[in-house]
């Protein structure tokens, strides 16, 4: 299962923040566009980052090194997968899925449940790496060379995400981007805008319906 390669590398993954800090505070100012209602959870919370600076109020992670690492940062967390989530039913009315569809191995199957602990018009925010951006590909390219971590990964363009976002109960509100710089480029201030395929960063906001 690919959350034991999170839990057995998790500082490792952790240290991705620290070395990239320019990277992260850019994919953060996208986030903070979003407006949360509490209470607010965020499924494969990690190392707690994005929670923390955000102040989700639940973080829940299969992966029990890295949730460590979150309730270091005050993160209130849960072990446990988002397909199984140990929560009752319209708990939340805002969940976060950052950069963590990816590797999920039944992405639907973990939508479907996030529906079920939403409210009804309870907001989702789906943040994915876009496999055709300019990152995405970078990254693939790692994963074919046996990158620890994206070599488990499962990349998609923001229409796959739409749809099964579609499918499994939710409307689209809006999709916002940021990093429109390649890999190769030197990094440069930017704000957030409606995504296009340049973007290497994409938020998407749905509302179950």
């Amino acid at each position: 299962m690919s959350y034991e390669i999170f839990n057995k590398h998790a500082k490792r993954y952790d240290e991705w923040y620290y070395k990239n800090r320019k990277i992260a505070e850019l994919e953060l100012r996208l986030l903070k566009e979003f407006v949360k209602e509490d209470p607010s959870l965020e499924i494969g919370v990690g190392s707690g980052f994005f929670a923390s600076k955000l102040n989700i109020n639940v973080g829940l992670d299969p992966a029990i090194n890295m949730l460590k690492l979150a309730k270091d940062r005050g993160v209130d967390v849960v072990l446990g997968i988002g397909e199984r989530m140990p929560f009752r039913s319209n708990a939340f009315r805002t969940a976060y899925i950052i950069v963590t569809l990816c590797f999920v191995e039944r992405p639907r199957e973990l939508l479907n449940n996030v529906k079920s602990v939403l409210i009804d018009n309870g907001k989702l925010i789906v943040c994915i790496v876009p496999k055709n951006s300019p990152w995405g590909i970078f990254y693939v390219k790692k994963a074919r060379k046996g990158h620890v971590f994206y070599s488990i990964a499962r990349f998609y363009t923001i229409e796959e995400v739409v749809k099964m976002l579609e499918e499994e109960g939710f409307k689209v509100v809006r999709i916002r981007g940021i990093l429109s710089f390649s890999p190769q480029d030197e990094i440069r201030n930017e704000f957030p805008s409606n995504a296009t395929k340049k973007h290497s960063f994409v938020c998407i906001e749905a509302v179950k319906v």
